[in-house]
């Protein structure tokens, strides 16, 4: 069982940034896909980079977020810029390894005065 674990959500007021960190376990993590989800109340795709470096974003991101990783520490990170309330949301990491995906437990982004 593939282990997913996310980091660095918090509180945060309109305009400011926060970091996300998403490590997994695995011998191959330059080939696995790589992401987030958000979850208030529905569903969407936050942003997701493919082990050949393709990238993908949500359009409610517009440039803000920027999604990056590390192979040689198993590590991705989503970096999110001028965070909204809007953004307030449960963001998951996911591993993505062919058809298997694999999930973090869920990480609490609010963005607030």
């Amino acid at each position: 069982q593939a282990q997913v674990v996310e980091s660095g959500g918090g509180l945060v007021q309109p305009g400011g940034s926060l970091r996300l960190s998403c490590s997994a376990s695995g011998s191959r993590f330059s080939v696995y896909d790589m992401g987030w989800y958000r979850q208030a109340p529905g569903r969407e795709l936050v942003a997701s980079i493919w082990g050949a470096g393709r990238k993908e974003y949500g359009d409610f991101v517009k440039g803000r977020f920027t999604i990056s990783r590390d192979n040689a520490k198993n590590t991705a990170y989503l970096q999110m810029n001028s965070l909204q309330p809007e953004d307030t949301a449960v963001y998951y990491c996911f591993r993505r390894y062919g058809s298997v995906v694999s999930w973090g437990q869920g990480t609490q982004v609010t963005v607030s005065a």
